[in-house]
């Protein structure tokens, strides 16, 4: 069997009765947390730019139409998972997981939403059907994510969208040739540049995923085929995406090893900003407040982390909320300017205060150049103007798989999403439908999480 094929049995053969109770609790905060930050963005620019192409891109037709998260309205199933999937990941505050170098859920979730109404499937069959696709972007991470995100590749969407055809290949329930085919058409349209970070391409591109990974298992239903080498033959995926390496021992774990979502995790971001950024955030902001310092007090700051570990960080003078998300300088002038870091410190006009720009020159950073990529660490000082040199490594990460965010924080922050996307949604009941996924239907959640007007 080719690849392609391995991951296809496995994505074919999953049913929601083989998925242990941890999967169910994981995908229900899954599900509630990037919805929640989908509607915190649904007023930015590039979401309201691509919901404006997307109504001038044809009728909504029957049974393959979905609704716009942020409005409601209807839209063409595949461009319902790009404006989802857009308003999702472009506030930068959407889920991760470490082996993927990226975030699976945004290239997941809105394809399966859009697709799980349109067919009216069950909340049993998105979870199995998200399990599914996290297992896929897992296994090939794994093998290939940290010198392909080196390189310049956006995982979340060159990896994401192999993830969203495999998951929505099983929400189809699609047999194993099938599916072999909506992997073969997802590698047909995978693409995305970390140069685009800072942009609203950004986001594009996992709106992107959805609608590619969508479409490729659309097609794969309709009996379009694909090679089912396209992965590990010659002039295949590996070829052209990875450098050498085999996913040969990640196939032979399928089924063999705990689920992925379990093994690998979910981290729930604390911050909306690039996750490089969220252990010098837990330490900078944990020594301002125990020796009750000021961006006035601090001379300099250093940072030093794990290697790799500042990669996406490419903004060192940053002008804008988009390019703050990836700047180091930036995310510590701000903690130690306000002593937070929250959705309105990505404004263009919070970026561009004198103090914070001002600062940018005086925080230096370095990635070890010696070490394995994984566990992740960083080391902070602080040289202050009138005092000693502060020092604080920080190890685990607050939101991590090791360190979740409770169930109480988990929902302080979807109050928080839907008070700044300006949402009037009943959060008990999104709540409630989202953690009993084996009790409702997808259209029956929607009915209750989509915004009502400003």
């Amino acid at each position: 069997m080719t690849a392609a094929e391995q991951l296809a049995a496995f994505v074919s053969s999953l049913t929601p009765e083989q998925l242990p109770e941890a999967a169910w609790d994981a995908c229900g905060r899954v599900l509630l947390d990037t919805y929640a930050v989908a509607i915190a963005g649904r007023h930015e620019d590039a979401s309201e730019l691509a919901l404006r192409y997307a109504r001038r891109g044809g009728v909504a037709g029957r049974d393959r139409s979905a609704r716009c998260w942020g409005t409601g309205e209807m839209l063409p199933v595949e461009l319902a998972a790009l404006c989802n999937g857009v308003a999702g990941h472009v506030l930068d505050y959407d889920d991760v997981t470490s082996p993927m170098r990226g975030h699976p859920s945004i290239a997941l979730l809105p394809a399966l939403l859009a697709l799980g109404e349109a067919i009216d499937a069950t909340g049993a069959e998105l979870a199995c059907a998200y399990v599914a696709g996290f297992e896929v972007i897992c296994r090939i991470s794994k093998a290939i994510a940290v010198r392909h995100y080196a390189k310049g590749w956006h995982s979340t969407s060159s990896i994401g969208t192999l993830g969203a055809a495999a998951a929505c290949a099983r929400l189809l329930r699609l047999d194993a040739r099938q599916a072999t085919d909506a992997i073969g058409l997802a590698v047909s349209q995978a693409a995305g540049a970390r140069a685009n970070f800072g942009t609203h391409a950004k986001s594009f591109q996992a709106g992107q995923a959805n609608a590619a990974g969508l479409r490729a298992a659309l097609l794969a239903s309709e009996g379009f085929g694909a090679a089912p080498g396209v992965l590990d033959e010659a002039f295949g995926y590996l070829d052209l995406y990875a450098h050498g390496e085999s996913l040969q021992a990640q196939l032979d774990a399928l089924g063999r090893e705990p689920l992925e979502l379990l093994a690998s995790g979910i981290e729930v971001k604390k911050y909306p900003l690039c996750y490089a950024t969220h252990r010098t955030l837990d330490g900078v902001l944990d020594l301002r407040a125990e020796h009750r310092l000021t961006l006035a007090d601090v001379r300099s700051v250093h940072v030093r982390t794990s290697a790799g570990a500042l990669t996406p960080l490419i903004y060192t003078r940053p002008q804008t909320g988009l390019e703050g998300k990836f700047s180091m300088q930036y995310a510590v002038a701000a903690a130690l300017l306000d002593g937070h870091i929250g959705l309105a410190s990505f404004t263009d006009e919070a970026v561009q205060r004198r103090t914070a720009q001002d600062f940018f020159a005086q925080v230096t950073t370095d990635d070890a150049t010696e070490g394995a990529t994984f566990p992740r660490w960083c080391e902070i000082t602080l040289e202050l103007r009138n005092g000693p040199k502060l020092s604080r490594r920080v190890e685990a990460l607050r939101g991590s798989a090791d360190a979740p965010l409770t169930h109480a924080q988990l929902r302080e922050k979807v109050e928080d999403c839907l008070a700044w996307g300006r949402a009037r949604i009943d959060v008990d009941r999104l709540t409630a439908g989202a953690m009993n996924l084996r009790g409702v239907r997808v259209r029956e959640w929607l009915d209750t999480a989509v915004a009502r007007a400003d």
